[in-house]
């Protein structure tokens, strides 16, 4: 099988210092400030190193909401959660908080907003209230996992098709039944492996959240791919862990990256806020791939 992306647009840049944090995934930029009047400029080298390391960070970022939406406006259209409350000010903004009264619930491997016809580019996720220790968040590289498989089920899973239902979480976050929430939000067909649109690289695009199932199997066949296909987010040797501290910003890749929030803080209190990109119907492209070689 193919073994090259597309070539990248290098994400070396007067505008900030690199420093990779793992040889798979993830990198700090540093000595960058995104509340200035001049972060447009640094816009494409910002898009390049997200393309090549999938998530980057930021830290001592000392910014307003509405800079927080700026910077996020650069790189596409913005969409509004269902979990959003309708009179919250800057509707954009979702806000993931917990404390003594709640424990976190993003504790499992998944991608965010599958659910959607079109999910998500990416998110933008600022902390506002971080525990003394603890809440760390995980990102899996899903390119890095779909090479872990062997050559034969890297071929089995090519076309295969998964749905995606927004009910499997959010029913009873939001007290609805799930009927309530197809009506505006249908489960979704997506590829089991999808092709990135920028890179062309192919990445597993199941998640233990928002996927019910793979059309054509039978309900014992598709768990067990499932589960098999879930699995690969748990290597270390594809993931980046970061800690989080005051005025850190991470912004990852929903189309390469799936991502696992510690909840091990409880109960002290983790607050943070996401601002989270449009992006578009995902695809599998057997051509794209072998094109960059």
């Amino acid at each position: 099988m193919a073994t090259k992306a597309k070539p990248l647009q290098s994400a070396e840049s007067a505008h900030f210092t690199l420093r990779p944090m793992t040889p798979a995934i993830g990198a700090e930029l540093l000595d960058i400030d995104l509340g200035a009047d001049d972060i447009v400029d640094a816009i494409p080298a910002i898009r390049a190193a997200l393309l090549e390391h999938k998530v980057i960070f930021f830290r001592d970022q000392d910014i307003t909401r509405e800079q927080h939406l700026f910077f996020a406006q650069q790189f596409g259209e913005l969409e509004i959660h269902p979990a959003t409350p309708k009179d919250q000010p800057n509707p954009e903004i979702l806000r993931i908080a917990y404390g003594p009264e709640s424990r976190g619930q993003e504790n499992a491997w998944h991608s965010d907003v599958t659910w959607r016809e079109e999910p998500s580019l990416g998110s933008i996720l600022r902390a506002i209230e971080i525990p003394e220790v603890g809440g760390d968040t995980l990102f899996a590289d899903m390119h890095a996992a779909y090479l872990n498989l062997s050559d034969e089920m890297q071929r089995w899973v090519l076309g295969m098709t998964a749905v995606h239902d927004i009910a499997r979480v959010f029913a009873r976050r939001l007290g609805k039944r799930p009927e309530e929430l197809h009506d505006k939000y249908p489960p979704m067909e997506h590829p089991v492996i999808r092709t990135h649109p920028e890179t062309g690289l192919p990445g597993i695009y199941v998640n233990t959240a928002f996927t019910s199932h793979i059309k054509g199997l039978s309900e014992k066949e598709s768990g067990w791919l499932l589960d098999h296909l879930y699995a690969q987010a748990a290597n270390p040797e594809i993931q980046c862990r970061f800690r989080w501290a005051e005025g850190s910003i991470a912004f990852w890749d929903n189309r390469a990256v799936q991502h696992f929030a510690c909840s091990d803080y409880y109960p002290a209190r983790r607050a943070m806020e996401r601002a989270t990109i449009k992006g578009d119907r995902p695809y599998y492209d057997p051509e794209a791939w072998a094109a960059g070689e």
